[in-house]
């Protein structure tokens, strides 16, 4: 059997994710994966988010059904580079669950119910939690979803959803400038060296007893360590008043891949200072909102989305307001043409979808927007843009994760051409 040193020596080369130069074959097509699908060419300050009704979960009828569609939808969002998904209330789970106990015989019913509710899954008793919850393990990156989700029934199948394979999803044998990681116990770097036959373990454990030594010195530093998914964890500096377990973005001084991992050093950066800073795709936000206006009112963004567009069957064409380069149409194509227009370029869009019933009803649950005397006949006025992704479809229905990706498919071009992309 080889040794743990001779296996390391079989050891293939790294991949350089934002590196400029590609792989060719021989007919000179482009092999490497990681360039060939991601190459940013500088940073994007502009962001792109979708909000959609935790109640389509609801509408499913079996805990498979639920996992795959936030699988449909999970795809959909990294494929587009989608920043932030809102879950909202639209006031229909609710409505589901009452027919789904009229379905059934009370006596089924209530014991399905005590028995989601003493196991703490969510896919029957809060859609929107469910949903919350499901898209959140998977935009985290493989490497970091055992420290940070414990075992949970909602995640019981969630192994056999596909990978988003985002940039953020790094393996051990990637480089990149940032990394995202978790931050550990203080007494973890010594344990870690220990279970994997570290042979520097003397000299590292030596190394952190003088790191160490400072906790006794009053207003000292103290050491803060992160597991990266890399051979060796990862040093803050400077060092962060970051609890244990908490995830973290990571900045590592050199853009170029280091060859060893000892040592490594890198500095705590926000989660949006890979798109901002290189362009690079770092994954969505997942974000609860109680109704459809709290999507609004609660955006993290200063000054709020300014730009906004809205699903529906009653809209306009989405084509119509939109040439082939994806440039915004001249406005009009509806009956009130404030709210079916698109400006020229935008620095928040968001892309609001319904549930079964559409955002209508959305509007019809929610109390602040009847204060404001918007209701499901008028909804279409609260955004930029009213659109009907699919003009004179075939199927009676458009599923919410059909209409994610439908959506985000019509307005790819605006997106790129605001962004800058080529």
């Amino acid at each position: 059997m080889a040794s743990h040193s001779q296996s390391k020596k079989r050891k293939r080369n790294n991949v350089v994710v934002h590196q400029a130069g590609v792989a060719a074959s021989s007919d000179g097509a482009d092999t490497s994966k990681p360039t060939a699908v991601f190459k940013p060419t500088k940073g994007r300050s502009c962001t792109l988010s979708i909000a959609l009704p935790g109640s389509i979960i609801a509408n499913a009828q079996s805990h498979d059904l639920k996992t795959a569609m936030v699988g449909a939808i999970a795809r959909a969002a990294a494929v587009f580079s989608v920043d932030e998904i809102i879950i909202f209330n639209d006031g229909q789970s609710q409505k589901h669950n009452a027919e789904r106990q009229k379905r059934y015989s009370n006596d089924y019913y209530n014991d399905r119910r005590r028995q989601d509710e003493a196991s703490g899954y969510t896919g029957f008793s809060d859609p929107d939690n469910f949903l919350f919850h499901m898209l959140s393990y998977l935009e985290t990156p493989p490497h970091l979803r055992r420290a940070l989700f414990p075992l949970h029934p909602n995640l019981r199948t969630a192994g056999t959803l596909p990978s988003l394979d985002m940039p953020h999803h790094l393996r051990a044998d990637e480089w990149c400038q940032y990394r995202e990681g978790v931050v550990s116990e203080p007494s973890s770097y010594v344990d870690n060296a220990t279970q994997h036959g570290d042979p520097t373990l003397n000299k590292r454990k030596k190394k952190q007893r003088d790191d160490d030594a400072p906790n006794t010195t009053a207003g000292a530093a103290v050491p803060v360590w992160v597991d990266a998914g890399l051979p060796s964890p990862v040093r803050l500096d400077p060092p962060a008043a970051i609890p244990p377990h908490s995830r973290v973005t990571l900045k590592f001084a050199d853009e170029n891949d280091p060859g060893a991992y000892d040592d490594l050093v890198a500095e705590a950066v926000d989660p949006s200072a890979p798109r901002e800073e290189t362009g690079l795709y770092w994954g969505y936000q997942t974000r609860p909102a109680g109704s459809l206006s709290a999507v609004f009112t609660e955006c993290p963004w200063d000054g709020g989305y300014d730009v906004s567009v809205g699903t529906s069957e009653r809209g306009v064409a989405l084509s119509s307001l939109l040439t082939a380069a994806g440039e915004p149409a001249a406005k009009g194509g509806g009956s009130d043409e404030e709210a079916h227009g698109l400006p020229q370029s935008f620095q928040h869009l968001l892309l609001v979808f319904g549930g079964v019933a559409g955002l209508e009803v959305a509007a019809n649950a929610d109390p602040e927007l009847a204060g404001k005397g918007i209701d499901g006949k008028s909804v279409g006025a609260m955004f930029d843009a009213w659109v009907n992704l699919v003009p004179n479809q075939g199927s009676r229905t458009i599923r919410t994760e059909e209409a994610v990706w439908l959506g985000l498919m019509g307005l790819r071009e605006y997106v790129r051409r605001n962004a800058g992309e080529t």
